[in-house]
């Protein structure tokens, strides 16, 4: 069997440029590993062999692969994130002194001519005591289900958070229905039916739905927490306004609230930050984003001009509800810095802030 998948892998690695997992397999380093390790290797990569269009490829299936198979992860996250094999990675949330920041530190959108935008700062984070979503079995995720929901008892008991938590798990005290899953997933603060991705059905990260899924939604809405979507949990801050601030600030408040609840440890690396399923998200697993009306670059109804201006600036262009949706009928898009790995979480929200100012400018020339 394992030989099989070598074979196959290789001859991917012949036909597919583009998937950075088989590109990155080496079947020397694969031959020094332990039988066990050769197998958690293989796991990893099992998204990236079905799906041979797939661009990453892998996923981490234990909170320690990162660091177990250095050799390969190191060359993945080289090539994806354009940094040197042997980069490190360090989180920093404090805004003080970063490139490009306003003199008093406001990110203000107003000054830049702006209305109120819908703006949303999210960050993934998995326990330590947990295998990764891709090797979780059933009992797993429920029971991490379990452990979160007694922690969700502490956030709503505060004043500044209260809420409630929505569970998917049948048997759940906190069960709700389709009807009422369904609205939440139109608001957008629902997590979609992962069963319909085939990469991370690959993965294992998928399995068992909908048993270990849920979410816990703040009093206000404006502070949501998922679970065991492809991380175990996906933290996020959302608010239409103007001042970017807000939100990144709050997230770093909740964030260190969700830590410091009894029981929860995430899991971090000394070399690579925050631990997190796809390498793509690792280092600070953060996306921080706003939807902006762009009705002249977008005039042609598609967001071609958008995403030639900018990529240069290192910046993402998305559909209002998320990768591969359209855009608003107004011309509407998602807006978020591309960088998640070798930049700190300081440097994102400026980038993005900065990244806004660019595109508003070129879509006030057109």
């Amino acid at each position: 069997m394992t030989a099989d998948l070598i074979a196959k892998i290789e001859t991917l690695k012949a036909t597919r440029p583009n998937n950075i997992a088989v590109q990155c397999f080496d079947p020397v380093y694969f031959g020094t590993l332990s039988n066990a390790h050769k197998s958690r290797l293989l796991k990893c990569l099992n998204s990236g062999i079905e799906n041979p269009d797939s661009e990453m490829g892998c996923y981490a299936c234990q909170p320690s692969d990162y660091d177990d198979f250095k050799p390969f992860f190191s060359k993945v996250l080289a090539r994806y994130h354009k940094v040197p094999e042997g980069a490190r990675h360090t989180n920093d949330w404090s805004l003080k002194g970063v490139d490009g920041l306003p003199e008093d530190g406001v990110l203000d959108f107003a000054r830049l001519g702006l209305p109120a935008l819908s703006m949303r700062v999210r960050t993934g984070r998995n326990l330590k005591d947990f295998p990764l979503p891709g090797s979780m079995t059933k009992d797993d995720r429920i029971r991490l289900e379990e452990k979160m929901t007694t922690a969700f008892k502490t956030l709503i008991a505060m004043p500044d958070y209260g809420g409630r938590y929505y569970s998917l798990t049948p048997g759940h005290p906190c069960f709700i229905d389709d009807a009422t899953y369904q609205g939440l997933v139109d608001a957008h603060i629902m997590f979609k039916n992962m069963d319909s991705d085939r990469f991370l059905t690959a993965a294992g990260i998928a399995a068992d739905w909908p048993y270990g899924r849920g979410c816990y939604v703040s009093a206000d809405k404006g502070f949501i927490i998922w679970v065991g979507e492809e991380d175990h949990l996906r933290i996020m801050c959302m608010q239409h306004g103007t001042v970017l601030n807000d939100v990144f600030d709050r997230l770093k408040s909740a964030l260190d609230v969700v830590e410091n609840i009894e029981g929860l440890e995430f899991a971090y690396s000394a070399d690579y930050g925050v631990v997190t399923s796809c390498p793509t998200n690792l280092g600070t697993g953060m996306r921080a984003s706003v939807h902006i009306a762009l009705p002249k670059l977008t005039a042609d109804g598609t967001d071609t001009r958008a995403k030639a201006i900018a990529k240069p600036l290192g910046l993402s262009v998305r559909g209002v509800g998320g990768e591969h949706t359209p855009i608003g009928a107004d011309g509407t898009v998602d807006i978020s810095p591309a960088a998640r790995f070798c930049i700190t979480e300081a440097e994102i929200v400026t980038a993005l802030y900065k990244g806004i100012a660019l595109l508003n400018a070129k879509e006030n020339q057109s």
